[in-house]
């Protein structure tokens, strides 16, 4: 009996390895290239096997999107649950844009779809995804609400502005053309575009 459960667990460990490998994959391709681009045929050769094989994981492109972007709330709970308790919300909300922008820059971090992709309706009817994405809010709403109510962040501005302006770092271009232009390391990237998400682009107070 004993054997045949770690033969079961072995196995179920096997395709939970194969899954991640390809949904690895896919964050790298909706990365580079959006779910309305992206194919199977490309998936599949990205994780080095045959097309009807990808199928007995996932029976569609938009299930391999929907638990890719599934995936990737998950991770950004968890960069949330992980941040130490004596940080001031604003900077818990810093670090999460620290750890978006860091994964785009690694092209680990899948375009979040706009309101005019296909995956859209798609990621609406998935009730893992919404169900995460509703927790994902609650936990940067309380951290928005109680940085506008200690004057860190703006309180004319509403939540929900500041919210999806957070939520539009992990796929902002700036980064990529700044990368590209090879003026800038890595972090100092990520240091930018923080800085410019939060601080805006007006003079610094330090040089009036």
């Amino acid at each position: 009996m004993q054997d045949s459960v770690q033969k079961i667990s072995f196995k179920a460990q096997q395709l939970k390895f194969r899954e991640d490998a390809i949904l690895d994959a896919v964050n790298h391709l909706l990365a580079r290239k959006g779910f309305d681009l992206m194919t199977m045929d490309e998936v599949a050769a990205e994780v080095g096997i045959a097309k009807a094989s990808l199928y007995k994981h996932f029976a569609s492109k938009e299930a391999l999107a929907s638990a890719s972007m599934a995936r990737l709330i998950d991770r950004a709970i968890a960069v949330v649950h992980e941040m130490p308790g004596t940080l001031s919300p604003l900077d818990k909300l810093k670090g999460l844009v620290r750890w978006a922008v860091t994964s785009h820059l690694a092209n680990t971090m899948p375009l979040l779809p706009s309101t005019r992709s296909s995956i859209q309706q798609t990621l609406t009817n998935y009730p893992p995804y919404m169900e995460k994405v509703g927790r994902l809010i609650e936990a940067l709403g309380l951290w928005i609400e109680q940085a506008q109510a200690n004057g860190s962040l703006s309180a004319s501005l509403p939540g929900e502005v500041i919210l999806y302006t957070i939520f539009a770092r992990s796929c902002d271009p700036v980064a990529d053309f700044l990368k590209l232009g090879g003026a800038f390391s890595d972090h100092e990237i990520v240091e930018i575009l923080v800085k410019t998400c939060f601080d805006g682009m007006t003079r610094d107070k330090s040089a009036s």
